[in-house]
Formats: structure tokens, C-alpha cells, sequence
């Protein structure tokens, strides 16, 4: 629209807009509001338009052999247009319109081969960069806040670098690649986890009244400690006997480091944005599906053992006809009811391995006690707080992270508790001393 267009071309390049000043400058352009409240109520009519249609095809259909395939347009929310405006000012080069992440400032680009980056504009003041703007450009950095360095105009962490001497995190995949790699189950993003379960095994059917646990294991804190891996998605094959009406219901614990179970975090799948099951179905005489959880780079995490949970509901008409009500199994009285059998012919954990060296990070902590030279304490100080928030970022949604940074000292390094909350201290204490950060406050998770 003219009035989007307009908008665009008023918005200031000459510092960084977070989704927070798009939306105050979206509500002082009038203008836009209104068009954009018209485009509202004109949906909302299509909508209803549609609706209408769709009763009536359902009225035509009862003639036909097979019931017509109808989905419903979605309307588009207010954070999709802050981040489709995010991604026109600072992901629109070469021609390409990409994906930005306020999150990481960082842009997913439709294709690898071209890059869609444009330059970011500094933050000023109390961003976590850039401490002023360059004098005779405003869109780079003049200079930067203590723990960054200046570089072709740009603010980057000092030791962003170093850490991958310590830990790797980042891969080459794109999410549009990843899904397709996954979709395609390929095996060379599939991690070869250890299957462990004492209520069924692969390949056999099995009553699935009962709730059945199943366990994806690396155990690689044991024997492979050179290495952390990073969990990218989730495939089971599921059967069904014919005629069945039970319906898998999965629940997923991720363990990051190993330990107990109880230091596992819960999947919040179709949650807080958080991805769903996508189920396709297979070309085999039985009634088989492929489940397929793809958590892409926005939820990659850490990963050394996967627990899935797996309980049924039966899926029946209700008393409308035009509606699905579940029940569980144990809910029917008549025992003698068969409800089917179920089986699960593989399940895969895709992802990759990184590089993980606990001695170099065990060098570090020494460090805090005996400084080699004079600064080296703070370099050490440094180097740990950007690995603690790197690893912290890669916790699930929620309101508050996971302290996923004391799981790997925990159980990778092998500290004790109290060794560890000395650390942390130490940590946040540098932290406040420096200029315009900001700290956060996790969740705990391991003992």
C-alpha cells in the first residue's frame, strides 16, 4: 500500500529501530493506522465471506466419495508487520528480502549464495555495542562499550572469537535447507543416539493404554568429552492397526549435559511460538506416519539425552458430528473393546557435534584464583561471561532462561555445587562493574 511505502520512507536510519520505537512511530502516522485498521475489517469480512462458503461446499459435498480439503486463511498479527519492517530496513540487500532476529541482530536470507545483510545502524547509550556513533556516518560506530572492539566500523565482542577455542556453537545450515534435510530424513545431520526403554522396543506392536517411555542417549559425557551437541529436530515413524481411532500424544525432555532426569526441561511443542508436530503420512499398507519436530536455529539447543513419553487418546465424532472429542483409553468401561495396537518403526535425533574443550575452561576458572600476568583475571572474566551467555541463549522459551551454564560445569566439567556458585558469583560481580550491561536472571536446573 501508498501508506505503507511512506511509512518506510520516513523511518530514521541513522539509529537502530527495535520493534518497540516501530511501534510508537506506527501509532503517530495516522495514515497508516488507519489503512492499516481498513485492511482489518476488510479481512474480517473475507473471513466471514469465507466461512459461509465453506458451509456451503460442506453442504455440496455429501454427495462426494471423499470430503473436500478446506484451510482457512490465518490473519497476520501486529508482530508480523514489526518484524516484516525490521527485516525491509536492515535485511533487504541484493535483491532479497530475508528474516531479521531482534533477538541475535542477525538476518535469515532465502538463499545461501547471496547475502540479504545490510549494514545495522549503532545503538547508542545503553546498547550493548556501540557507545557512540561514528561522527561523519551515523549508521557506524565510533566507539564501543567495554568488552567490544571497533572493526571496520563495527562493534564486536572481544572475545567472540576466542570462545571457539573453548566451545563451538554455530553451524552453516539455514533453516530452509535444514527443513528440507530433515523432510528427506538425512542421515547427515543425524546424531546416532542409544534407544533405551523398558515398556517396548523398535519394530513391535505394543497396547498403547499405557503410557510408554522411551530414551535417545549419547552418553557422551562419559565417553566423548571432547564434544557438546546441539539438537536441531525430531522424527518417529509411527504405525497404527487399521480401523484404529487412537490418536500418539508425545511428550519431549531434553537433558542438556546429562544427569538425572529431573535436570531435564519440558518441549513446550506448539507453545509460545514454539514449533509443532508436523505428521505426514506413508505409502504403506498400514495406517503409518511420519511425526517430524524441526526446532531449526531459532531452537536449536543442547542435547544429551532426549525423553519421549508417549500416551494415546481416542479420537471420536461428537454429538454434533462436526467436532473431534478425545478421551483417554482407561476412560471406556467395556475392557473387551479393542482399541488397536501401535508400533514405532525408528525414531531420529538430528543435529550436529561441536567442539567442547573442558580442560582450556578448567584453565580459565584457575585463572580466577591465580592470574598469570596482570589483566589476565579480567580477560578470563571476559572470555567466561561471553561462553556463560552464549550458552544461556540457547535456552527454550519462556519467561526466564535456564541456567544452562551451570549444567555444563555441573556435569561436563565435573565441579562441585559450591564450586560453581563461587564462579557464578565471581561473574556477577565483574558483570556489574562493567559500563551499560545489563544482567539477567535465570532459572535453575541442575543440582
Amino acid at each position: 500500500a501508498d501508506e505503507f511505502k511512506l511509512f518506510m520512507k520516513r523511518l530514521p536510519m541513522n539509529y537502530f529501530l527495535n520493534t518497540s520505537a516501530v511501534m510508537h512511530l506506527w501509532t503517530m502516522d495516522s495514515n497508516f493506522q488507519r489503512r492499516y485498521e481498513q485492511l482489518e475489517n476488510n479481512m474480517r469480512q473475507l473471513f466471514l465471506k469465507a466461512q459461509r462458503t465453506v458451509h456451503k461446499l460442506f453442504g455440496l459435498s455429501k454427495r462426494c466419495h471423499k470430503q473436500p480439503l478446506i484451510r482457512m486463511p490465518r490473519q497476520r498479527s501486529s508482530n508480523y508487520w514489526l518484524n516484516r519492517i525490521q527485516s525491509f530496513l536492515y535485511c533487504n540487500e541484493n535483491g532479497l528480502l530475508g528474516s531479521f532476529s531482534e533477538e541475535t541482530h542477525t538476518c535469515t536470507c532465502p538463499n545461501d549464495q547471496v547475502a540479504c545483510h545490510g549494514f545495522l545502524p549503532c545503538t547508542v547509550g545503553d546498547g550493548p555495542a556501540c557507545l557512540s556513533c561514528a561522527p561523519d556516518n551515523r549508521t557506524r560506530c565510533g566507539s564501543c562499550n567495554a568488552g567490544y572492539m571497533l572493526s571496520q566500523g563495527l562493534c564486536k565482542p572481544e572475545v567472540a572469537d576466542s570462545t571457539e577455542h573453548y566451545i563451538g556453537f554455530e553451524t552453516d545450515l539455514q533453516d530452509l535447507e535444514m527443513r528440507y534435510l530433515l523432510q528427506k530424513t538425512d542421515r547427515r545431520i543425524e546424531v546416532h543416539a542409544i534407544f533405551i526403554s523398558n515398556d517396548m522396543r523398535l519394530n513391535s506392536w505394543f497396547d498403547p493404554s499405557w503410557r510408554k517411555r522411551m530414551l535417545l542417549t549419547l552418553k557422551s559425557n562419559k565417553y566423548k568429552s571432547s564434544l557438546v551437541h546441539m539438537i536441531l529436530g525430531l522424527s518417529l515413524q509411527i504405525c497404527l492397526t487399521k480401523n484404529s481411532t487412537l490418536e500418539p500424544v508425545l511428550a519431549v525432555y531434553v537433558n542438556p549435559f546429562g544427569g538425572s532426569h529431573s535436570e531435564s526441561w519440558f518441549m513446550p511443542v506448539n507453545e509460545n511460538n514454539f514449533p509443532d508436530w508436523e505428521r505426514t503420512k506413508l505409502d504403506l499398507p498400514l495406517q503409518c506416519y511420519n511425526w517430524t519436530l524441526t526446532l531449526g536455529n531459532k531452537w536449536k539447543t543442547f542435547f544429551e539425552t532426549v525423553h519421549i513419553y508417549l500416551r494415546s487418546r481416542i479420537k471420536s465424532n461428537g454429538p454434533n458430528g462436526n467436532e473431534s472429542i478425545y478421551y483417554e483409553p482407561l476412560e471406556f468401561i467395556d475392557p473387551s473393546r479393542n482399541l488397536g495396537y501401535m508400533k514405532i518403526n525408528n525414531i531420529q535425533v538430528f543435529g550436529y557435534s561441536m567442539h567442547f574443550d573442558p580442560e582450556a575452561i578448567r584453565d580459565l576458572i584457575l585463572q580466577l584464583d591465580y592470574p598469570y600476568t596482570q589483566g589476565s583475571q579480567d580477560s578470563a572474566l571476559l572470555q567466561l561471561l561471553e561462553i556463560r551467555d552464549r550458552v544461556n541463549k540457547l535456552s527454550p522459551p519462556g519467561q526466564r532462561r535456564l541456567d544452562l551454564f551451570s549444567c555444563l560445569l555441573r556435569h561436563r566439567l565435573k565441579l562441585s555445587t559450591s564450586e560453581v556458585v563461587r564462579i557464578q558469583s565471581a561473574l556477577q560481580a565483574f558483570n556489574a562493574k562493567l559500563p551499560n550491561t545489563v544482567d539477567y536472571d535465570t532459572t535453575k536446573l541442575c543440582s
